[in-house]
């Protein structure tokens, strides 16, 4: 059964290039202060026009190397280097691919090879692994490393508007070509190269906004990583398009530090990471009896933080509650990096267990239950996989998400499950585990859990909260999850009941994202 929903999209007539999105931010907001970061112990500024005079450098710099365009590699943290080589990147005609710094040599080589890289741009994490990579990928021939402050320097000095390479600039990309390389997680076996266009990166984020997050345009944190499209995207490119100063965090283990220094008023986050700031502001209000939970929070948070936009792996909606407690709203969006990046967004007035809305430049439905997506923002297909590219659209052109849920007439969607992880039990039933395991997570003293199928039976591992036992009294865990079963199994049919609970000392393995590494349990 096909359910649609949310009328036709809509898209912008005219899409501006990432060239002219850094040009009508810096004309707009000139001298105003863009990016913040820390280098040698100091904080450093750079204005929106700084940020377009040194990415048009790097432009040229790339052209000049190369006109026909190279697959370049970035692998390395978000630094103020990461973000002018991006931009100018887009700006050449070239290709960017990033990557997570902590890849592996074996791994960097086998995906370097498949995405034809010519050139590599590295931070210090990788640089150990540089000369073993170009062993094996001899098509490449120029690395660079980022962190060379002066290099860069150099390039931006030497490649600037006032240069003889001031021409090289003067060039249109294609809206339509291929931009970007993301390799996705590769969840469902090899990873797999989408391809976006600059028409898509920036399509994206032009989107009709539901609720202004940043009324006073203000500022916020980046903490993720800018390898994936949801930072790169919404940390980098909205902001720089809407005016929004971006304070880069560096070191995921600085965060706390850098929110109490730059004192943002948002930030985009995984829920992991959610779940430790509140994990902070308990033990900061239990040391201060003598001030109030929100004021612990304003301590360990900043005085600003008031926003914080959660995506990658699903959103408790008891964290939502415990954040609204604290006068902070924390609210969940979705999308895919085949869509560009979003396909809602969070709003006020919305259910805590949906996603938020859908977007007015996505249409969705859903078969059989699969959301199913139509977006102009769609990617151009996995880069040399046409056959897994084919895979993921429906003979009428809708991309398959591969998500279970439902989408309500005023546009809020609701993600029930995975399509790859239902349990199909031989009576020809589905099953979604992830509906199981949300009921397990009412239950304090469940800190992980994973539902999965074995026999016909239906199966949760757990790994328990041994804090909260602990503070509880609770000494026998297994016996009191067992007292509570009723809860879990309450409303299902006798056949989805959970019939074993199995129980870990360690916590699951996850993606760099938060979300559990299911298929490692489930074959484990």
């Amino acid at each position: 059964m096909t359910e649609h929903h949310g009328g036709e999209m809509e898209k912008k007539n005219a899409t501006p290039s990432v060239r002219q999105l850094l040009c009508a931010s810096a004309e707009k907001y000139g001298e105003e202060i863009f990016i913040k970061f820390m280098r040698n112990g100091a904080v450093e500024e750079r204005s929106y026009v700084r940020v377009k005079t040194d990415s048009e450098a790097v432009c040229r710099w790339i052209r000049s190397i190369s006109k026909e365009g190279m697959h370049v590699a970035v692998v390395s943290k978000t630094n103020y280097e990461y973000i002018t080589c991006i931009t100018g990147i887009l700006m050449s005609g070239s290709v960017v691919v990033p990557f997570a710094p902590d890849i592996s040599a074996k791994e960097a080589s086998e995906l370097f090879d498949r995405a034809d890289i010519d050139m590599v741009l590295y931070d210090s994490t990788f640089s150990e692994n540089v000369g073993e990579v170009m062993a094996n990928c001899p098509k490449i021939k120029h690395a660079v490393d980022l962190s060379d402050e002066n290099f860069f320097a150099d390039i931006y000095e030497k490649y600037s508007a006032a240069s003889e390479y001031a021409p090289l600039s003067d060039y249109e990309v294609d809206p339509d070509k291929c931009a970007v390389i993301i390799f996705t997680s590769g969840t469902t076996g090899v990873k797999k190269g989408v391809m976006l266009s600059t028409d898509a990166l920036v399509g994206n984020i032009m989107y009709k906004e539901y609720i202004n997050i940043f009324s006073e345009r203000t500022s916020t944190l980046s903490v993720l990583p800018m390898h994936h499209i949801y930072c790169f995207s919404g940390d980098y490119l909205k902001n720089l398009c809407d005016g929004v100063q971006v304070c880069l965090n560096g070191n995921l283990s600085d965060i706390v530090q850098n929110l109490q220094r730059f004192e943002p008023n948002a930030m985009r986050v995984v829920p992991m990471i959610a779940q430790h700031l509140l994990q902070r502001i308990k033990i900061t209000a239990a040391k201060n009896p003598d001030i109030t939970p929100a004021e612990a929070a304003k301590t360990v948070l900043g005085k600003n933080l008031n926003w914080i936009v959660s995506g990658g792996a699903y959103l408790d909606p008891l964290l939502v509650e415990e954040y609204d407690k604290l006068g902070i709203m924390l609210r969940q969006g979705y999308g895919m990096t085949e869509v560009g990046c979003r396909i809602s967004v969070p709003d006020r007035g919305v259910s805590t267990e949906s996603v938020g809305r859908v977007i007015n430049i996505c249409d969705v439905r859903t078969e059989n239950g699969e959301i199913q997506i139509k977006t102009p923002t769609i990617m151009l297909g996995y880069y040399k996989m046409p056959e897994e590219t084919a895979q993921m659209f429906t003979e009428d052109g809708w991309f398959k998400t591969g998500d279970i849920g439902y989408v309500t007439e005023d546009r809020q969607l609701f993600i029930t499950g995975r399509v790859k992880n239902l349990i199909i039990l031989s009576s020809g039933e589905n099953v979604s585990p992830e509906a199981i395991e949300k009921k397990f997570k009412k239950l304090n003293i469940v800190d992980e859990v994973v539902v999965y199928g074995e026999n016909d039976r239906i199966v949760a591992e757990i790994y328990p909260d041994f804090e909260h036992a602990k503070q509880e009294g609770i000494e026998d865990i297994p016996a009191e999850i067992e007292r509570r079963m009723d809860e879990i199994n309450a409303g299902a049919k006798t056949s989805h009941f959970v019939s074993e609970l199995r129980f870990r000392d360690e916590p699951f393995e996850k993606t760099s994202s938060g979300k559990i590494k299911r298929k490692e349990t489930v074959v484990g």
